[in-house]
């Protein structure tokens, strides 16, 4: 190899880590916004902004807000995928940073109840609607930048870090909390010390901005945008017309996922708060805490196996079969009811969620051409949301019965159902891996 193209491949290589830590580090931001909102929600927002409602009922209506969040995901999916495969990915990135960033601090800066009332709740949800419209056009955005400035040959790898940038989330989020469990009496918390983290996310938008700003568009979508010069373009009516089977055949790979993934961002997680009968500060102790930290050790599995669904063998030859291999019903109760949390049942759970998660990103991005490539990715994505993420809490709730005597069984049974319907649909998804995304 010539010193010029020994000069060209370390530049590539160089260009597509910067491209890559960029997706990493907005995606964590991002989600840190989103996953302190489920535990807030959880811990002190039924008392800040429905006081007027029993605890338990108080807790519901914040979780109720927090669904809401999901059910605004597929509409930022189709805005920021239309914009992005006609404008670009970049910049999509760079508006849901901001839109996120902003929503965030504005629930740090919120009047409870008992200065405005009525409108406090109400200025919640339309913060929360906001976040769930970031964040929707967050996901496609983040590992479409990953893939497409890639190569085909390990395009999961590449791919699967905006995923770990997921968990980091949630760890940051956590991470926050632990420190103020540790330093605040429950007292501060609960009169302005949960407005510290929604604050903190200025600096980490700022940060977050930075380091997007710094990226280029990809090669890949630059000719596919050159290629429609003059040209009317429709991204979600063309993936309705083209490509229904591929958006359905998505919702119906992240059922389990979705359900499975509740207990990391705060969603399953907070029912053992309201199964012990402790409506108020319990979920925010430090073993509790720990709890959590534990489930982020999916951050590093997620990129191990996205590497090995770049290296298909006979056993698992490529990204479906490695999806459908461990779409089982495992249910992550991450502590007994009435016991200690289970530390080892949590972090087993969460490297078999990375097995799923992991080349998930690369196989939905093979899944469209480059010009719809955002929309048809992020609309799947975000569909399963509403079908799976946000109705979650609510149902586990009521299908878990009396706290005295909780229904287990039922709760995990609808986490088998969920995930029969994922195996069915990896099953009749074609293998992908190595396939150009030149298309």
């Amino acid at each position: 190899m010539s010193t010029s193209e020994e000069k060209a491949v370390r530049s590539r290589g160089t260009a597509i880590v910067r491209v890559v830590f960029t997706s990493l580090v907005g995606t964590a931001v991002e989600w840190y916004d989103f996953f302190l909102y489920g535990s807030a929600a959880a811990l002190v927002f039924g008392s800040q902004f429905f006081p007027k409602s029993d605890p338990v009922t108080g807790t519901l209506l914040a979780f109720g807000t927090y669904a809401l969040g999901f059910v605004a995901r597929p509409l930022g999916g189709v805005v920021f995928g239309h914009f992005g495969d006609r404008a670009g990915r970049q910049r999509m990135l760079v508006v849901s940073l901001l839109m996120m960033g902003l929503a965030t601090i504005a629930i740090g800066l919120l009047p409870t109840y008992a200065s405005i009332g009525l409108a406090a709740p109400l200025l919640l949800l339309g913060c929360r609607l906001v976040q769930g419209f970031a964040v929707g056009g967050e996901w496609g955005g983040a590992v479409l930048m990953a893939a497409e400035h890639g190569d085909d040959a390990r395009r999961g790898f590449w791919s699967s870090w905006p995923q770990a940038g997921v968990a980091l989330g949630n760890l940051l989020a956590t991470a926050v909390l632990w420190v103020l469990a540790l330093v605040q009496p429950d007292a501060a918390f609960d009169a302005w010390g949960w407005r510290i983290p929604f604050l903190l996310s200025a600096v980490l938008v700022l940060t977050g901005l930075w380091v997007r700003l710094s990226v280029e568009e990809s090669p890949l979508f630059r000719r596919a945008r050159a290629s429609l010069a003059g040209r009317e373009h429709r991204p979600l009516l063309e993936v309705v017309r083209r490509h229904p089977r591929e958006v359905v055949l998505a919702i119906g790979m992240r059922l389990a996922e979705n359900n499975r993934v509740l207990p990391v961002p705060g969603h399953l997680d907070h029912l053992p708060d309201h199964v012990r009968g402790k409506a108020g500060r319990q979920g925010h102790d430090p073993d509790r805490a720990r709890d959590r930290f534990g489930r982020a050790v999916r951050a590093d599995p997620t990129d191990r196996v996205a590497l090995r669904s770049d290296r298909p063998t006979p056993a698992l030859p490529g990204r479906r079969d490695r999806r459908g291999a461990v779409d089982l019903p495992v249910p992550q109760a991450g502590r007994h009811p009435l016991g200690r949390p289970i530390t080892l049942a949590v972090v087993v759970g969460l490297v078999l969620h990375a097995l799923m998660y992991a080349p998930q990103a690369a196989f939905f991005a093979e899944l469209f051409g480059t010009t719809v490539r955002y929309t048809g990715a992020s609309v799947g994505y975000q569909l399963a949301s509403i079908l799976a993420g946000a109705p979650a809490p609510i149902i586990a709730l009521e299908l878990l019965g009396d706290t005295a005597n909780p229904n287990l069984l039922a709760v995990t049974a609808y986490l088998a159902i969920a995930s029969a319907l994922t195996v069915i649909a990896v099953l009749a998804a074609r293998e992908t891996a190595r396939s150009s995304l030149d298309k």
